[in-house]
């Protein structure tokens, strides 16, 4: 008896749930209805216009002045049985124009931004060549950049000593078609068209008696569109080809002033460009109609000023050279 060792028997009381017990699903139950909560919130403001989050803040600034001087719905959808007769808070709902059409401009707006970007970056490409270019440099008095409403504006005008074309003709100056020429590359990395304008002074031509100032600034513009075409610009890419005559003077104080006759190249916008297309087609003089037609299909690839000349030799003889003087 002794030597027998005790029996010790340990009895170990078990409790429900573990260590936790059942706190965990309360803490858990609340997080699941916060995050239901927080996602219908979400949803909520996603699939609301900007007219009703504004009126669904100023109910939360002011509920009572806001409930009075409207309807008492926060945002009526149309579920009441009856139309509230205070339609104060529905006439805000109410836009003057559809959510459609203010994305439509907005979308319009930034296409309108983006474009006068690149209008900008065309610009001081076109200054930066005329700067390096040598050539160039010799007429960059003669050469202006401007942004306008319509587009961008490369105004290439006559100097006293230095005409654009001969005396009363459309017969272009060799260093003129290499201006143009320099130039066709940088106009036409860009997809938007052009419009080609010719300005005379106010001096009247005196050659013809049917062929004034009128005819002399179109054929000039129809020349200044032939030498672009033959250096490679697409001729699908130009709107429009007109004469001003001594409509749209450059210098207005002084209407005989050379720089008054010049030659306008337009890179339009597309609200310029729409402008245009709607337009009724401009008459056309039959002659430089003749004439347009005889041209040479025009090259993919631009042209040296040496091969350019010998392209436009065809012209030389055309209707549109007189020997009378007049215009300058």
């Amino acid at each position: 008896m002794d030597n027998t060792q005790p029996i010790i028997v340990k009895r170990v009381k078990k409790v429900a749930g573990g260590h936790h017990g059942g706190a965990w699903k309360i803490a858990f139950a609340d997080f699941a209805t916060a995050m239901m909560a927080f996602f219908l919130v979400m949803w909520l403001m996603s699939s609301a216009t900007p007219e009703q989050k504004k009126l669904i803040s100023g109910y939360f600034q002011d509920p009572i002045g806001f409930t009075e001087s409207a309807s008492p719905h926060v945002i009526d959808l149309g579920g009441t049985p009856t139309p509230s007769p205070d339609r104060t808070l529905n006439a805000e709902l109410e836009p003057a124009q559809s959510e459609a059409q203010v994305d439509s401009d907005q979308v319009e707006t930034f296409a309108e931004q983006l474009e006068r970007e690149r209008l900008d970056l065309l610009l001081q490409e076109l200054q930066n060549k005329v700067d390096e270019n040598p050539e160039l440099q010799k007429f960059k008095d003669q050469i202006l950049f401007e942004i306008t409403q319509d587009g961008l504006r490369i105004q290439i005008m006559d100097a006293e000593n230095r005409p654009m074309f001969a005396l009363g003709s459309a017969q272009l100056q060799p260093y003129f078609e290499d201006i143009l020429l320099a130039l066709v590359d940088t106009i036409a990395a860009v997809p938007n068209k052009i419009s080609i304008s010719g300005h005379t002074d106010a001096k009247p031509y005196s050659g013809r008696g049917d062929f004034g100032n009128w005819e002399l600034s179109a054929g000039r513009a129809n020349a200044a569109r032939r030498t672009l075409v033959i250096g490679g610009y697409p001729e699908d890419q130009i709107a429009r080809v007109v004469g001003y005559a001594s409509s749209a003077l450059f210098d207005r104080e002084d209407p005989f002033n050379p720089v008054n006759r010049r030659i306008d190249i337009l890179v339009l916008t597309k609200k310029a460009q729409r402008s245009i297309e709607g337009e009724q087609p401009a008459a056309v003089d039959s002659s430089d109609a003749a004439e347009a037609t005889d041209a040479p299909p025009a090259t993919t690839e631009p042209l040296q000023p040496q091969q350019l000349r010998e392209r436009l030799n065809i012209f030389e003889d055309g209707v549109l050279q007189f020997s009378q003087p007049g215009e300058g």
